[in-house]
């Protein structure tokens, strides 16, 4: 007997592999590299996007600094030198602080609404990789872009203000020799006595129940007129003399010298290297959480222009208003901002964003009080809670 097997029978069906065993691991948590690039590319080409990057990340900066340096090497007794450290903490503090965030902010938007605005959501969700990691992609992705513009900026501004920063300070009006010893500035306080006793502030305090002797200042005379009887503060008299001895305007110009050398200490050329480090970091530091906020956000609400708008008025409005103007039912509220608590932590030698002093009270109006540790806090549970809201919503968003 003779047994024909039957060709055109199908073979049997292999046996399903677990995804475990063949290696897929579309469901992870985890991006991959090839998905974090992919989100990248997607940002870089994005050329009104990356312009806008650009050009107020390191355009307005250089064309700021560029003016002042062509400026001085037209016209040198017109225009000071184009860096320095009062530059570098104007650049820093009043510019690059406020609108990083700003356009961190609007980069994060975009990455998070890019998917729903051009209805490529649905095919991302169909692949079977997990929405989070879809997700978390976006993170490194768009940190890599607006770190590395605002890194570049602040890197031009730093160059500039220490290579192109004044060989002498301007104090009160008087170009002074910088980091001099209070010994050293007394000595030449002693040799331009007029120029301390008409520019130099001088306070009162010890030593100043001596009247101020009669000198010259822009052609009108200071202090009392020959023969003028003072009564000093323990109940006797000083008679002014006819003409001042050159040894007393010294003595007096020391005197002023004295009083204004903590002033005068506290006053820099160049920004330290300490000072540029710990406010490059919080720069991007600021960058950051303006991006991951936006991300969180735009994710939330499924677009990105209200999303924007809503960042911009708390960073330019809501914020600097509620970081120095106290109002009682709502300090909590006020310190649970997160721009209040960068104030906070911001390092020292800078002054304070949206205006003024510093947070030790320093200026007239002062940051609202806060301590280092509640602030840190806040920065975290600001980054924590719009990374979860954001995942959360592309979790449970409908395809």
């Amino acid at each position: 007997m003779t047994i024909v097997t039957d060709v055109g029978a199908p073979d049997p069906a292999p046996t399903p592999i677990p995804a475990e065993t063949r290696g897929d691991h579309r469901g992870s948590w985890i991006p991959n590299w090839g998905m974090i690039t992919t989100r990248f590319m997607e940002l870089r080409r994005r050329r009104g996007l990356m312009i806008a990057l650009i050009a107020v990340n390191i355009g307005i900066p250089v064309v700021f600094l560029g003016v002042r340096l062509i400026s001085h090497a037209v016209a040198p007794k017109s225009y000071g030198p184009a860096g320095g450290y009062s530059i570098f903490t104007t650049l820093v503090a009043g510019f690059m602080y406020v609108f990083g965030f700003v356009v961190a902010a609007v980069v994060g938007c975009t990455a998070g609404s890019v998917d729903l605005g051009e209805g490529m959501f649905r095919h991302l969700v169909i692949t079977g990789r997990s929405r989070l990691a879809l997700y978390f992609a976006r993170i490194p992705a768009g940190l890599a872009i607006v770190i590395a513009m605002v890194a570049v900026g602040y890197t031009i501004v730093c160059a500039v203000c220490v290579f192109a920063a004044p060989t002498q300070l301007n104090y009160d009006g008087v170009n002074v020799p910088v980091g001099l010893s209070r010994p050293a500035l007394d000595s030449w306080a002693a040799a331009h006595a007029d120029k301390v006793i008409c520019d130099f502030n001088f306070r009162g305090g010890p030593g100043s129940s001596q009247p101020p002797p009669n000198v010259t200042c822009g052609g009108q005379s200071i202090g009392p007129p020959p023969g003028t009887v003072i009564r000093t503060k323990d109940g006797g008299t000083v008679t002014v003399p006819a003409a001042e001895s050159p040894a007393l305007i010294r003595a007096f110009a020391v005197t002023v010298a004295n009083q204004d050398y903590a002033d005068y200490h506290s006053n820099f050329l160049v920004p330290s290297t300490t000072l540029m480090v710990q406010v490059g970091l919080w720069i991007a530091l600021e960058a950051t959480i303006g991006f991951i906020v936006g991300l969180g956000l735009s994710s939330l609400m499924g677009q990105r222009t209200v999303a924007v708008i809503l960042l911009i008025v708390l960073e330019l409005i809501l914020t600097p208003i509620f970081s120095r103007h106290i109002i009682s039912h709502l300090l909590n509220v006020q310190r649970g901002i997160v721009g209040v608590a960068m104030a906070h932590i911001e390092p020292g030698g800078l002054p304070t964003p949206f205006s003024g002093g510093g947070s030790g009270g320093g200026g007239g109006n002062p940051l609202i009080p806060e301590s280092t540790l509640a602030s840190s806090l806040v920065i975290v549970a600001w980054i924590v809670f719009w990374t979860a809201i954001g995942a959360w919503r592309m979790k449970t968003r409908d395809a």
